[in-house]
């Protein structure tokens, strides 16, 4: 009878705690793990099964209980050898007989080693069984991923296509071959090489030469075919290198990417980039593109034809936009036409400019030759929606020199060289000349600092005696304005009042000039009395206009205390031809106060003999130039003479004074004297000299009188 576990103490539970303990707990023998727990519990039934085996002599029970441990997964290498020493011992020490001993313990191992057997042979099977289906599984999976794979080439929308080492053609699906306007059978006799393109990169066909032998393993490019229609198609490709188990290149798998559409509207883009919308000329992007480039090669010296359309802007308002529109086209299409050079660019930089990039040329007579074929092209009216429109063009020649070869210098050089060609009056061309640049650059310096130097005091005055003919003793001095420039020196008035006037900063300046003059008229006055010397001084049209000046005038002879008679004030002959209403009432004013005035440099412009009468003034000075032609006796004209001799009658006849300015001989006022001229100036008297020169000069020719009191 088998152990149904109702008894846990006793005979069988002894046996079963040495059973357990030879065999290590039974974990480590057991091919399925049972806890410690569960392998006591299995050896207490055996055990008791065995005991009452080998009490009634049941060899064949003994033999159950083998095949029971065996069955139980107890089929490690020393289980049925363990097993056998335990019961061997218990047998013995219980008293089982040696020979019914050995029948039972046979019985036993015969029992494990039969169901040992039988659960070996099952596991073999189930293993054998096991192998056939995981076979027979991956070979269903491998049709089926060679399934997908085929449907995924036929049916891809990429185009695909597979070569062997020769460069003949495999295989193409649906898409690639329909790219190009064949059937995969039709490609499929052609070889890598029947698809090359003219437009196909030189290196292309090297890279793939790398890649059949080994070299590399992919190749992305971008390629153009030629459809069987003759039309191209331009793709990305992306070219793989297929080795076989050995690691030696077998095929190349091509994947085709049908792009033309992308292309297309890239290359739209880049040309809308690059190129002016209105003339199809080249925009500034792309010309500085090509400057870049130009610069780039040292061999190279870069010429330009700046180009700017003369009076554009009055034909665009007096006619419209889109006559204005049609005229740049016009302008852009001849300007085209002067250039066949294939290297040489035309470019439209805004507006009505234009520029014509050489980048290699010869030097200056070939763009001016140039620059002629344009002004040829521009001198044939243009007839647009019936008018008829002259229009010129200004153009500056610049060609790369030291100091003007980066983008920035090289243009903005040929930017004011064709300024030059529209202020010598238009319809011309200028070459760039480094000294005028320099010149007006140093101008545009000095503009920029004007205000400042102001402020800071680096203006000073000189003063240069005016004398009386008849004994040469001073009677007046001329305020003569300098500016000590911290860089330049001391500069003379002609480098910075025109500056000054076209900048609008003519009035700070001659206030500070009107306001020391008169400081230092003063100081004179002051000192000397009655033989001070009227101080005369420069003002410019530009001042007189100004509402504000008669008021500053007067506030600073106030401020200063000068008397009126001791101020003169000097005009231009052309400012005087430009002065009306208020500012010529503003100067009757100060005439009326006592204040003289004079006319400056007359002689240059309209001499105007019969306008002097009109005028409020006191003095003519007669103009250097004028005075220059009887600088000697050789270079006296008579009728030189006689117009000096009329304007000096005419003067004298209208109550006025006679200065003449520049001598510089003693033939000179000998001649001025006879011709009855009253006061002069200039280096054969005296040289322009500082205020405390002219105090020692002053004090030098007497003692004051009646000096002047506060």
């Amino acid at each position: 009878m088998a152990w149904d576990g109702s008894e846990i103490d006793g005979p069988h539970a002894e046996l079963a705690e040495r059973w357990a303990a030879a065999l290590g707990g039974g974990t480590r023998d057991h091919v399925v793990p049972l806890s410690a727990a569960e392998v006591r519990h299995l050896l207490t039934g055996l055990a008791a099964d065995l005991l009452v085996a080998a009490a009634t002599g049941g060899t064949a029970r003994v033999a159950e209980v083998g095949a029971a441990l065996a069955a139980a997964h107890f089929v490690g290498d020393e289980v049925l050898g363990r097993s056998v020493t335990v019961l061997s011992d218990w047998f013995a020490e219980t008293g089982v007989p040696r020979t019914h001993s050995a029948e039972l313990l046979g019985s036993f191992a015969a029992g494990y080693l039969r169901a040992f057997r039988a659960w070996l042979l099952a596991e073999q099977e189930s293993v054998r069984r096991a192998d056939i289906t995981a076979r027979r599984l991956v070979e269903d999976r491998l049709r089926a991923s060679e399934a997908r794979l085929r449907a995924v080439f036929a049916q891809a929308g990429i185009g695909t296509g597979l070569s062997d080492m020769t460069g003949r053609i495999i295989e193409v699906n649906a898409a690639f071959a329909r790219m190009l306007g064949y059937t995969p059978e039709q490609m499929c006799a052609l070889a890598v090489t029947d698809l090359t393109h003219p437009d196909d990169p030189p290196d292309m066909w090297n890279r793939y030469g790398g890649l059949i032998g080994g070299e590399q393993d992919n190749v992305q490019l971008e390629k153009a075919y030629l459809h069987r229609d003759g039309h191209t198609v331009w793709t990305n490709i992306n070219v793989s290198l297929i080795r076989d188990e050995h690691g030696a290149p077998q095929y190349t798998l091509i994947l085709v990417e049908d792009i033309s559409e992308q292309r297309a509207l890239r290359e739209r883009l880049n040309y809308r980039a690059h190129h002016d919308p209105l003339t199809g000329l080249a925009n500034r992007s792309r010309f500085f593109d090509a400057l870049h480039s130009a610069f780039a090669d040292p061999a190279g010296r870069i010429g330009l034809c700046y180009i700017d359309l003369d009076h554009f802007k009055t034909v665009n308002d007096t006619f419209g936009h889109a006559l204005g529109d049609e005229l740049l086209v016009r302008a852009a299409n001849r300007l085209r036409d002067c250039v066949r050079e294939p290297d040489r660019l035309v470019a439209r930089m805004g507006g009505d400019e234009f520029v014509i990039l050489v980048p290699a040329t010869t030097g200056t007579a070939e763009l001016a030759a140039l620059a002629r074929t344009v002004l040829a092209a521009f001198a044939e009216p243009f007839e647009i929606r019936g008018h008829r429109l002259t229009v010129t063009a200004s153009i500056g020649v610049m060609t790369e020199q030291p100091g003007y070869d980066t983008t920035d210098t090289l243009l903005q050089a040929a930017d004011t060289t064709m300024y030059w060609a529209k202020t010598g009056g238009r319809g011309r061309f200028a070459v760039f000349d480094p000294d005028r640049r320099r010149r007006e650059h140093t101008r545009a310096e000095l503009t920029a600092a004007l205000p400042a130097a102001v402020t800071r005091g680096e203006f000073f005055l000189d003063y240069q005696p005016i004398v009386n003919l008849a004994d040469e003793l001073p009677v007046a001095v001329e305020a003569l304005v300098r500016w000590r420039h911290p860089e330049l020196g001391v500069l003379t008035p002609t480098r910075f009042i025109d500056l000054a006037e076209d900048a609008g900063h003519i009035a700070a300046l001659g206030t500070m000039v009107l306001e020391q003059a008169c400081r230092d008229g003063r100081g004179w006055y002051d000192k000397f009395g009655d033989r001070t010397p009227v101080v005369s001084v420069n003002v410019s049209a530009a001042e007189v206009a100004d509402p504000a000046w008669l008021g500053r005038v007067q506030t600073i002879m106030c401020d200063t205390g000068i008397a009126p008679e001791q101020l003169q004030l000097e005009l231009t002959e052309s400012a005087f031809m430009h002065t009306s209403g208020r500012p010529l009432q503003a100067l009757r004013d100060l005439a009326d106060a006592g204040v003289r005035i004079a006319i400056d440099d007359f002689g240059t412009g309209y001499s105007n003999l019969a306008y002097l009468g009109q005028l409020p003034l006191h003095v003519v000075k007669l103009a250097g130039q004028f005075i220059h032609r009887i600088r000697a006796s050789s270079s006296a004209d008579r009728g030189d003479l006689l117009v000096l001799e009329t304007i000096v009658d005419l003067s004298h006849a209208l109550g006025l004074t006679v200065t003449a300015e520049c001598v510089e001989t003693p033939h000179q006022a000998d001649r001025l004297l006879g011709l009855g001229c009253d006061t002069a100036q200039g280096w054969h008297f005296h040289h322009p000299m500082a205020a405390d020169r002219l105090t020692d000069l002053l004090a030098d020719i007497g003692p004051a009188t009646n000096p002047g009191r506060e």
